[in-house]
């Protein structure tokens, strides 16, 4: 097992890739803290399968773009695990709508930044004070963040690319303490994200002229989470890994 007995965090963790990720750790052998925003009853499902499994986890709820409610989830995640934290991983996220700059106002721009970027911010202050040398901090940013996305989606582009430029100044600041940082960059992943905004004749045109001719799944990205959550990738940091069939390469 690549992550026996490690603590990790996984913001929005209870849906799509981020339950994904929460069941890959847990399947091996980390401790994993699943966050959720607002739907309780995924949450449970998660942890249901994740115990299922055999493996262990708890849910807790929290905005991950509130201060407050991340310090609760690191100290629920302290009291139930010890005082040290491994992982950490910043899945929470999302474009919240497609708006063309004409129709954007100032507080949903915020909200996109808030919820993309800032997050990830709260969490690694939080987190980081309980990790010691040897952990690791994986990122979510996106395919659009390099190529400034499809059609009204310049606010969560933006973010992602702010997300990718703190990943690498985080890898610069941590590395002397031994804590990676690193972030990935998923093209097109088959999960409600897509099916919600993107539709399914640009889907099917993006797989195809993808060099895979297909969409990737949440366990693909999952699996390059674990990795990169564990030793086997030791001296990789401050890389923003894509993870997109080929579709663009960095």
């Amino acid at each position: 097992m690549l992550l026996k007995d490690k603590v990790a965090i996984v913001t929005g963790g209870a849906r799509d890739i981020g339950k994904a990720v929460s069941k890959k750790l847990a399947s091996e052998g980390a401790k994993v803290v699943i966050n959720y925003y607002d739907n309780e009853e995924q949450a449970k499902e998660t942890l249901y399968e994740i115990k299922g499994a055999g493996g262990e986890a708890i849910i807790i709820q929290g905005d991950m773009t509130r201060q407050a409610d991340i310090e609760h989830v690191v100290h629920s995640t302290l009291e139930t695990y010890g005082d040290e934290i491994h992982v950490l991983v910043n899945v929470a996220g999302g474009l919240v709508a497609r708006k063309k700059i004409g129709e954007m106002d100032e507080d949903f721009f915020n909200k996109v930044i808030q919820l993309n970027l800032n997050s990830v911010f709260l969490a690694m202050k939080a987190v980081v004070p309980h990790m010691k040398p040897g952990a690791s901090i994986i990122n979510f940013a996106s395919q659009a963040g390099r190529d400034g996305g499809g059609p009204g989606a310049s606010a969560y582009a933006t973010a992602k690319g702010a997300v990718m430029t703190f990943t690498r100044a985080m890898a610069k600041e941590l590395g002397p303490q031994d804590i990676r940082v690193n972030a990935l960059c998923p093209g097109m992943i088959s999960t409600t994200f897509h099916d919600v905004f993107t539709q399914d004749q640009v889907r099917k045109n993006v797989a195809n002229g993808t060099p895979l001719r297909r969409e990737g799944t949440a366990e693909e990205v999952a699996n390059l989470v674990a990795c990169m959550a564990s030793y086997e990738t030791s001296f990789v940091t401050g890389a923003n890994i894509d993870i997109n069939g080929g579709l663009a390469f960095s």
